[in-house]
Formats: structure tokens, C-alpha cells, sequence
């Protein structure tokens, strides 16, 4: 049976890594798998006892930021459809594809029930751990509900009803329960994070542990999302907004001055994070994959944050261009859809945060003769009225020599809202290739030559290959272009979320005004210079909609959207509207394929072949 594997004969130990010399001399917590330790004895001291509640962290880096993570959480909602390249389209379509066969659902299944047996393993082993004082033994459990309210809550979250046990499992067991998510609620996520809350401290001096308020955070997040349930009730909204105020005044947590700068890597310890999962060059650089303990497959990555890979265009293709650190290596598997282009494009005249989110503008790397090499002048340049570096005209004898350097602009996307400065002949003016959403004009039959060398060869318009591409992921630190591996932390809690938390909170608490006024916090960081006036929102312009449309913007595809919509019963409605890709046709005139039960996806299949009578299905699977 999967989600009740024997841990016994490989055991994840944590490892407490040198910090990163960017990231000053604070402690960090990170994990390094070590074979052969024998639980039973092991964990019966009290540096067997720390090395075990040390490695329930370790699952965390295998449901965030990486293809599973991305694909659960970015496919399938009105921000984000597929790019060319890459599997698991099916999140995305909401065809048959999406089935309990799917390996990265087993692998999600597997990976949250074995962080769930460990944390069982430390609770259940800890009061009788021998040569610990109380308190820590207490700050290690309570630790350990953190993490297991964690899992948990990401289990309710993805397939809705689940196995709920509270004990730990030293044996493989062919039997399972399908328990309501009222009980898992009520019984284990609630109690788990009101102990956690009570017990941690507001700070750790290993970086990356749980504390207070990262579990007011999560406990805050969790009944905002029963609220919205039938076995939900109001109070749930007015205690999450309780949950979120105490955060943003208890702890001296503050917005940094600029959304870009929450993306430098060199600043990542910093106000405005509550808590983020870690990554090292350290641990990236010894790399490779293992098995999961007593399974076969999945397998641990071991491959740090992979955020920098799925969200970058082909460029490597295009004139002047190769595949470099810089620019990233591109997966090419997530682009905005139409609908978050439109958006972004009326937000951009006030809104800074699309030119902090996206890239704009790659530089000439490549200086090859042979290959993709630097574009030439051509004839159409001279009748278009083109300019050279130097402001003056293209002339005949320009043609057939370079149209920049290495280290000139060689890609532009001037992004939404900007497709209008560039249509027709604008293109063709200009030194560089520049790729919009709207198709130019040219090639055309109305040209006048028939020569085929007299047009560009360059690209014009978005793709499945070509399109914006957000860039605060991206991660410079990697030692080779080929290198998968990234090291930037992941922040799954920030105060920015917080605001706009209790935003949605207190519009559930019918106060309008106080759900204003925390949106405006982020819009006013978010104000280009001069804007702060025209950021502000007015207590009539808040809806539901409008709060998830602020999300949109804060959080672009920071693996919240699919949560957010199935939260607030959106899901089918904003895909429907506005996910072409999830229709008969890839149209939105099509008929959509979304439907009420996507809402939860399909128990692995191997979960029912490995239990004893079999499991039950999710509805519509």
C-alpha cells in the first residue's frame, strides 16, 4: 500500500548546512539522505529524536517548486495554459488524460503520506525520548503538527476526502479509510496548528523551521478555506482574519520597498518573508536522485528549486540568441493565457509589478557564423525606413551586414498593452526582433517583391514556443547551462499573501472597507512612481473577483491560483471564461470539458490496486 510504506531501512536524516555566503551567518535547516539507520533505536535519543523531526522536513522540497508542484497548481485555472513542450497538458484540458493513472499524482499521494508518518513517528516517539528536556521535546512536537497539518491540508485541499491517521505506521498495511474532510479538519489540521501556535516561538535560530506565526498562517489559510465549505461556518472567516491581523502587527514583518526586490537572490533573508522552504548550491551541487524509502518509485529529486525552468520562452532559437545561464533553460511549459495578458495590459499605466514580474529584453549572445548567428540587412529594411545603432537610415550598402553586436538587444517583448506601437512596419524599423501578441503584417502578398530573401525570417507574435516570460524565478547561480538544479528559496508564506488574506477574510466579514484598505497596502508597493492615487481602490470596487484579480497580479504563478479558485468555488466558472485550452477545440467558443467534480482529482490508481478491496474513487474519475 503506498501512503503507509515501512521507513525502517532508509531513514531521511537532516543535516544543518553552512549558510550561503550571500545569506550572512544564519543557521539553515536543509536534509541529506543517509541508508541504513534503524529507527526504533535511533530515535529513541535525543539526537535521533531531532535527526527525525529534522528529516519530516525534507518532504517539502518534493511538493513545491518543482514539475509536480507546478503542474497541480498552475494548469487548469484562468492565469496560466500550456506552453509547447512538456507533459501533463491534461491538468490543463481537463480531458480524459486526467485520470488516476497520472504518475505525478501518485507521486504527490506517496510524498505527503510518508512527511505525514514521519511527523507521526516524532510525536508518538517523543515523550518518551530519554535525556530531552520538556521544553524541546514540546517545540519538536509542536514542529511536527506544523508539518503534518501541512500535508494534511494540502491532501484535503488537492483530492478532498483521504486516509487520516494520527499514528504512526511501522508496517506496510493493505487496508486504508476515505475519511470526510470535516473530521480531518476538526480532528487534525485545526487542533494540530492551535497546538502549533501555542507551542513555537515567533522566531527559530535555524532558518526554516516553523514558528508562530507560520502557523497562524497556515491556520488562517485552512479556516478561510473550510469557511467556504459546507460544514464550514462564519466564525471560521472572523478567526482567520484574527490569524492574519496578529501576524502583520505581533511580529515587525514589513513590505520590502519594491516587488522586484522580493526576487533579488541575494536578499532573500528579509522582511517581508514569513516562512520559506530552502535551497543550497551546497546540497544542488552533490545532487542526484534516490528512491523513496521502501518504494521504488517515485524517486527524491534531490533537485532544489526548479521554478527557473518552466516559464521561459524559446529564445535560444531566435537571431542573435543561444541557451546561456542567464537567460535560463527553457522548459517552455506554462504562458499567461489571453485573459491574464488582458489584465496585466490595463494594469501596466499604474502597476509596476509586470515589469518586475517579466522579462523584456535579451541580449545578443551569439556571434557564430553558422546557426542562429546575428540577423542581416535586407532590402525590406531599406524600403521600410529602418535605422542603424547610430540613429541614420539603412541604405543599400547596408545589406547583408549585421544588424546589431553581441550585447545588443536582440529580443524585445514589449508586453500587454504595448502591441499597438508595433504593428505593421514598426517591426521592420528596427535592429532587433521584436515579438508581440498581434500578428504584423508582413509576410503578405500585398510586399511588393516575391523574393523570399526581401522578408525577415524573424518571429512576430506569441506562441506555444514564444510569449512573455516571467522572470523573477530565474536563477543565476547555476554552474552550467544544461544545470537543472536552482537554489533560490521558496517562499510559501510572505506578508503581501497575509494582506490579501485577510482581505478575502474580511469581505467574508462584510467589511468591505477594511478589505480596501489591505489591498491598497500591496497596490500602493506595487504603484509606479507618481501612481500611489490612481492604485487605490474604493470600498464599492471590492468583489470576490476583484480579490482574485489582486492575487493574480501579487502572486503570478507562485503555486496558489489552482487553491485560490478551488477555494472560493471559482474553479469552474474563471476556467470556463477564460482557458481557452480547457475547451472542445482550444476556443473558448468551445464546449468546456471542465466540470463540478474537477473541483478534486482522482485518487491514484495505485493506491486502490495496493488496498485490500480496493479504494474509492473520487466522483466523475
Amino acid at each position: 500500500m503506498i501512503m503507509k510504506m515501512k521507513i525502517t531501512k532508509s531513514i531521511l536524516i537532516a543535516i544543518a548546512l553552512v549558510a550561503l555566503s550571500a545569506q550572512s551567518c544564519k543557521d539553515f535547516l536543509d536534509e541529506e539522505l543517509v541508508s541504513n539507520v534503524a529507527a526504533d533505536s535511533y530515535y529513541s535519543t535525543p539526537a535521533g529524536l531531532d535527526d527525525g523531526a529534522d528529516a519530516a522536513y525534507s518532504f517539502l522540497r518534493e511538493i513545491y517548486s518543482n514539475e509536480r508542484s507546478y503542474s497541480l497548481t498552475i494548469f487548469g485555472t484562468d492565469t496560466h495554459t500550456n506552453g509547447a513542450d512538456g507533459g501533463y497538458k491534461s491538468f490543463n484540458y481537463y480531458d480524459n488524460g486526467l485520470n488516476s493513472g497520472v504518475d505525478i499524482l501518485r507521486e504527490s499521494w506517496v510524498f505527503l503520506y510518508q512527511g505525514i508518518n514521519q511527523t507521526n513517528a516524532i510525536i508518538g516517539r517523543a515523550p518518551n525520548v530519554a535525556g530531552m528536556d520538556e521544553a524541546t521535546k514540546t517545540l519538536r512536537i509542536a514542529e511536527m503538527r506544523f508539518l503534518r497539518a501541512l500535508y494534511y491540508f494540502y491532501l484535503v485541499r488537492t483530492w478532498g476526502d483521504v486516509h487520516f491517521s494520527l499514528t504512526e505506521t511501522l508496517e506496510a498495511q493493505v487496508t486504508a479509510n476515505k475519511t470526510e474532510q470535516t473530521t480531518i479538519y476538526s480532528e487534525g489540521i485545526i487542533p494540530d496548528l492551535e497546538f502549533a501556535v501555542a507551542n513555537l516561538p515567533a522566531s527559530q535560530s535555524q532558518y526554516g523551521r516553523a514558528t508562530k506565526p507560520a502557523a497562524q498562517f497556515l491556520l488562517g489559510l485552512a479556516l478561510l478555506t473550510r469557511g467556504y465549505q459546507q460544514f464550514g461556518s462564519a466564525n471560521d472567516f472572523v478567526q482567520a482574519e484574527a490569524l492574519f491581523s496578529s501576524i502583520i502587527a505581533d511580529y515587525g514583518f514589513a513590505l520590502l520597498p519594491s516587488h522586484s526586490a522580493l526576487w533579488n537572490q541575494d536578499n532573500q533573508l528579509n522582511s517581508e518573508v514569513i516562512w520559506a522552504i530552502q535551497y543550497s548550491t551546497d546540497l544542488i551541487l552533490n545532487g542526484g536522485t534516490g528512491n523513496l524509502p521502501g518504494y521504488s518509485n517515485p524517486t527524491i529529486e534531490n533537485a532544489g528549486n526548479r521554478g527557473h525552468l518552466y516559464f521561459g520562452m524559446e529564445y535560444d532559437t531566435q537571431p542573435g540568441m543561444i541557451r546561456d545561464i542567464a537567460n535560463g533553460r527553457p522548459f517552455k511549459r506554462f504562458r499567461p493565457t489571453d485573459y491574464m495578458i488582458d489584465q496585466w495590459a490595463a494594469a501596466r499605466p499604474n502597476d509596476q509589478r509586470y515589469e518586475d514580474t517579466y522579462k523584456h529584453v535579451w541580449y545578443s549572445n551569439d556571434n557564430r557564423t553558422s546557426g542562429n548567428g546575428i540577423p542581416k540587412w535586407k532590402q525590406i529594411h531599406v524600403d521600410k525606413g529602418a535605422k542603424k545603432a547610430d540613429g541614420t537610415l539603412v541604405t543599400a550598402a547596408d545589406i547583408g551586414k549585421k544588424r546589431f553586436e553581441v550585447g545588443d538587444t536582440a529580443l524585445f517583448i514589449p508586453g500587454p498593452g504595448q502591441d499597438a506601437k508595433w504593428l505593421g512596419d514598426e517591426k521592420l524599423k528596427v535592429r532587433y526582433t521584436v515579438i508581440t501578441r498581434t500578428k504584423a503584417s508582413y509576410p503578405a502578398s500585398t510586399l511588393p517583391s516575391s523574393d523570399p530573401n526581401y522578408y525577415p525570417s524573424d518571429p512576430s507574435f506569441y506562441s506555444e514556443k514564444l510569449f512573455p516570460t516571467i522572470g523573477k524565478f530565474f536563477d543565476p547561480r547555476r554552474p552550467a547551462i544544461q544545470h537543472t538544479q536552482g537554489s533560490r528559496d521558496w517562499f510559501l508564506m510572505r506578508l503581501a499573501d497575509v494582506y490579501l488574506l485577510r482581505a478575502e477574510a474580511r469581505f467574508k466579514n462584510s467589511n468591505n472597507a477594511g478589505a480596501a484598505a489591505d489591498i491598497n497596502v500591496v497596490r500602493t508597493r506595487a504603484a509606479k512612481p507618481g501612481k500611489v492615487a490612481e492604485m487605490q481602490i474604493a470600498e464599492g470596487d471590492v468583489t470576490l473577483d476583484r480579490i482574485l484579480l489582486e492575487r493574480a497580479f501579487e502572486l503570478d504563478a507562485e503555486q496558489v491560483r489552482w487553491f485560490d479558485l478551488a477555494r472560493t468555488g471559482k474553479l469552474m466558472e474563471r476556467v470556463t471564461l477564460y482557458n481557452a485550452q480547457s475547451h472542445v477545440g482550444g476556443t473558448l467558443a468551445g464546449t468546456p470539458n471542465i466540470k463540478p467534480y474537477h473541483i478534486h482529482r482522482p485518487i491514484p490508481q495505485a493506491q486502490s490496486d495496493r488496498t485490500l478491496g480496493g479504494y474509492p474513487q473520487n466522483e466523475g474519475y
